[in-house]
């Protein structure tokens, strides 16, 4: 199959602005180690919705909501098209709420397959706006992409246009729910708040932690992730750069959290998924240049695994 990079520089769904000009740091930083490695490669721009940035927000539990929406089902419809016209969608964007959009576009392109996910992250990103402290929707993605809304964990009272906002969100690309919690492995994930905890203990849903995954063996937890997905005729990989440890690497992403990933592991964790045949689509999001104390290191870091597990997509 062959690669066509998906760029989507919206940042709409974050908490703080910069992730949207994430794409434009790791080209920089493949044009500054002298890597050709973005004009290899068909690209295409997905339209944004990044000057909503300026609206007043009227949906407080699911800020820019009716813009994440459009901006999910622009995504989720490029990378069907990529999908049937037989590309491999290497989707680039700026904050993890495209992921939704992501997510829909591979199960309408493949309605009938089982999807699996791997979530590499620092967060669960399973809050709905009935849960969510923020209303940042980068938070939300995989709640949607499961039609949960955690109403035992509510918090929140939402208003009438924030609630149908929310069920278009669910039911982007395809009405169906597009993942089950079984198909779901996280690596990393240890900033969660307690609606999220929950739903993560009542849903069941695998957390390879650091510390386990530093414990067990990277090439065991890999390997019983990739059992556990088995029944999964596809999967598609996500990988969040705040997964990565922000005082080794760079603190250069929206919500950076200490102890996690160093880069090295993430490329084993994504090359042991890519080595089964199964990963249909892998995206990399929440790369910040205006919030990198490094200079350009995250991006820098982010393209290191871009060009390493690229090698193995095109093995």
């Amino acid at each position: 199959m062959q690669i066509k990079i998906i760029k989507n520089r919206s940042d709409i769904g974050a908490g703080t602005r910069g992730s949207d000009m994430g794409i434009d740091a790791i080209e920089i930083a493949a044009i500054n180690t002298n890597n050709n490695y973005f004009t290899q490669f068909d690209f295409e721009d997905v339209e944004t919705e990044n000057e909503s940035i300026y609206n007043k927000v009227k949906n407080s539990f699911g800020k820019r909501i009716e813009h994440v929406v459009q901006q999910c089902t622009r995504v989720s419809n490029t990378v069907q098209s990529n999908l049937n016209n037989a590309f491999f969608p290497l989707v680039i964007s700026g904050d993890h709420s495209s992921a939704l959009g992501t997510i829909s576009g591979i199960k309408a392109a493949y309605p009938n397959k089982k999807l699996g996910v791997v979530w590499i992250d620092a967060h669960a990103d399973i809050h709905s706006p009935y849960t969510s402290p923020s209303g940042n929707v980068h938070g939300m993605p995989l709640a949607a992409a499961m039609g949960e809304d955690n109403l035992d964990c509510k918090i929140n009272t939402i208003t009438k246009e924030t609630k149908t906002f929310w069920e278009t969100m669910k039911n982007i690309g395809t009405s169906k729910v597009k993942v089950q919690p079984e198909d779901i492995v996280y690596f990393g994930v240890r900033d969660t708040e307690e609606p999220e905890a929950k739903q993560i203990e009542k849903l069941n849903i695998r957390n390879y932690k650091v510390e386990e995954v530093r414990y067990r063996g990277i090439d065991n937890c890999i390997n019983e992730a990739i059992e556990k997905l088995k029944e999964c005729e596809i999967i598609y990989v996500s990988f969040d750069v705040d997964s990565m440890d922000c005082d080794l690497i760079s603190y250069g992403t929206g919500t950076p959290v200490p102890k996690g990933f160093d880069q090295f592991e993430i490329i084993k964790i994504i090359n042991g998924f890519l080595n089964t045949k199964k990963v249909v689509c892998l995206e990399f999001v929440e790369v910040n240049p205006l919030l990198d104390l490094k200079g350009n290191k995250m991006a820098e870091t982010a393209f290191e695994i871009l060009d390493e597990v690229t090698k193995t997509l095109k093995d």
